[in-house]
C-alpha cells in the first residue's frame, strides 16, 4: 500500500493495515483514518518541508514516525544540486527548494534504529521522461508520491508485488505535475501493475471475493 495523504475512504483502514507494506509520506496527516501501519515514510528531503520536519519534535515523536523501520530521501541531493543553477533562473521565489536535509534524515534514521535510502535521480528522471511523453506542462518537480510509485515499479524486488494505491487525490502544489502524473498512474492502472483502493475494491477485500 502507498498511502498518499489525501482522503481515504470510510473502511479504508484496516484494509491498509493489512497490507504486508504500508509507506506514508511526510507527516502521515490522514494517520489513523487511513490505518496505522507504517513500515516506510517517504519525506520531502529538501526546502522548508525537511528542515520542518526535522525541526519539529510532534513530527520525530509522531506515532507514524516511531512505528516505521525505513525513511527514504525522495530527492536525491545531487540531482537536486544540478537543479538548483536551473531553478535560480526559471523560478527564482523557490531559493531555498534545493537546500539539502538528507544528512539530517539519515542521522535521524540511525540515532533512532531506522534505515535509511535515497531514491537515485535515475528514478527522478526516468519519471520526467514519461511524464513528458503523456504532455506534462511545464514543471518543476514531480511529486514525493509519484517518484515512490516509480521507484517501486522499477525495482526487481517488487516486480511480482500488487501495488495499491490509496490517498492519492492528485492535486496540491502548482509545481507538480498532476494532471500528467494522473494520466500516468491511469496507464500503469490499465497494464495491471498498480491499482487504487476504491469504494467496490475495499467491499470486496472486505468480503473475501
Amino acid at each position: 500500500m502507498i498511502v498518499g495523504n489525501g482522503p481515504v475512504d470510510a473502511g479504508a483502514a484496516p484494509l491498509i493495515d493489512a497490507a504486508d507494506l504500508v509507506i506514508r509520506f511526510n507527516g502521515s496527516r490522514n494517520f489513523g483514518a487511513a490505518g496505522r501501519r507504517t513500515d516506510i515514510i517517504a519525506v520531502c528531503n529538501t526546502g522548508r518541508p525537511g528542515a520542518q520536519m526535522l525541526a519539529d519534535p510532534a513530527w520525530r515523536d509522531s506515532e507514524a514516525v516511531s512505528r516505521t523501520a525505513e525513511i527514504w530521501s525522495v530527492r536525491d541531493p545531487d540531482k537536486f544540486a544540478d537543479l538548483k543553477p536551473q531553478l535560480a533562473v526559471s523560478h527564482p521565489e523557490l531559493d531555498d527548494f534545493c537546500d539539502d536535509y538528507t544528512d539530517g534524515f539519515a542521522t535521524f534514521a540511525t540515532a533512532n534504529g531506522k534505515r535509511h535510502r535515497i531514491i537515485h535521480r535515475n528514478v527522478h528522471e526516468a519519471l520526467d521522461a514519461s511524464l513528458l511523453a503523456l504532455g506534462a506542462e511545464p514543471y518543476v518537480v514531480p511529486s514525493s508520491g509519484m517518484v515512490v510509485i516509480e521507484a517501486l515499479l522499477s525495482d526487481p524486488d517488487h516486480a511480482d508485488d500488487t501495488i495499491i494505491l490509496a490517498g492519492f487525490g492528485h492535486s496540491g502544489w502548482d509545481g507538480h505535475p498532476f494532471d500528467a502524473e494522473r494520466r500516468l498512474v491511469d496507464r500503469y492502472i490499465a497494464s495491471g501493475r498498480v491499482m487504487r483502493l476504491i469504494p467496490l475494491f475495499a467491499s470486496s477485500l472486505a468480503q473475501g471475493t
